[in-house]
């Protein structure tokens, strides 16, 4: 089942018909680079290449809460532990915390090179970011000193994904990195199945394993349990696939988030299109 973009999102409309949402806010000017959903309330947190972080409210008239200005493409950002704060990575290599309650932000690192990737574990209390200079870091932002760990990649990071204590790492070269938060020194090391470049990582809600998208429209589902009977779970499946003027055309598989209650993951792609598998 696929869904096509028509301009304007489909909602419930009620009696099981779609009608078309409303847009909440200016947009961006330029990409949005990701969104995150609260967990507490019903507030979006929107990065985009026009250097800035949004606050939204969706159920709100006035849906813009907050923006704060950056100096450079903002290539990621995720909520802290509740929903008035962030965290942002950006090109210019710095890591900020956004207060929007408070109105302020501060520097919370920086690394060697653009930070594409940012998330907070509700686990652990820290912040892991992943760059294109071949390193994640561990923070803690309630500590004097911040870092908390440099961990070298194979390659340049990509993407991340958090469940519990496991983080999934995915770099250029078709690499992925399965680490335990709580001993860091070991991690899994794994190459990816498919043939192809890594867009992103999405671990299941059960915490069980993690599903890989790539530029070639293939999704690969694996996971952290490594035994025998394991690794004969493990598949992989076409999407994003059309019939164009040119032939036949595979699009990036650009985000994957999974269905809270039924595993079900939605795939998102370049042209416009959410896909709904159901495994």
């Amino acid at each position: 089942m696929s869904a096509s973009a028509t301009g304007q999102p489909p909602v419930d409309a009620g009696g099981g018909r779609l009608g078309l949402g409303g847009e909440r806010g200016p947009p961006p000017r330029d990409g949005v680079s990701n969104l995150r959903f609260s967990k507490h309330s019903t507030r979006l947190l929107v990065s985009s290449w026009e250097k800035a972080v949004r606050l939204l409210d969706v159920d709100a008239t006035n849906a813009l809460v907050g923006a704060f200005p950056h100096m450079t493409p903002v290539l990621d950002c995720c909520f802290h532990d509740n929903d008035s704060s962030a965290f942002s990575a950006s090109s210019d290599h710095v890591v900020r915390r956004l207060s929007f309650s408070a109105e302020s932000s501060y520097r919370l690192g920086t690394h060697d090179g653009p930070v594409r990737c940012v998330e907070y574990s509700d686990t652990t209390g820290q912040v892991i970011t992943g760059s294109w200079d071949r390193t994640i870091k561990c923070w803690d932002q309630r500590g004097a000193t911040g870092l908390i760990g440099t961990h070298t990649q194979p390659e340049r990071v990509y993407a991340l994904s958090l469940a519990g204590h496991k983080l999934v790492v995915a770099t250029a070269g078709e690499h992925v990195n399965v680490y335990d938060l709580r001993n860091m020194s070991e991690p899994q090391q794994r190459k990816s199945y498919l043939n192809s470049q890594t867009r992103c990582v999405e671990c299941y809600p059960n915490k069980t394993g993690f599903a890989l998208g790539s530029t070639d429209g293939r999704v690969a589902m694996d996971f952290f349990d490594q035994s025998e009977s394991s690794l004969e779970k493990r598949y992989s499946f076409k999407c994003h696939r059309l019939t164009e003027d040119r032939g036949r055309v595979a699009y990036p598989v650009n985000a994957i988030a999974f269905h809270s209650e039924y595993d079900v993951p939605h795939l998102s792609r370049t042209h416009t299109v959410i896909n709904f598998q159901f495994l």
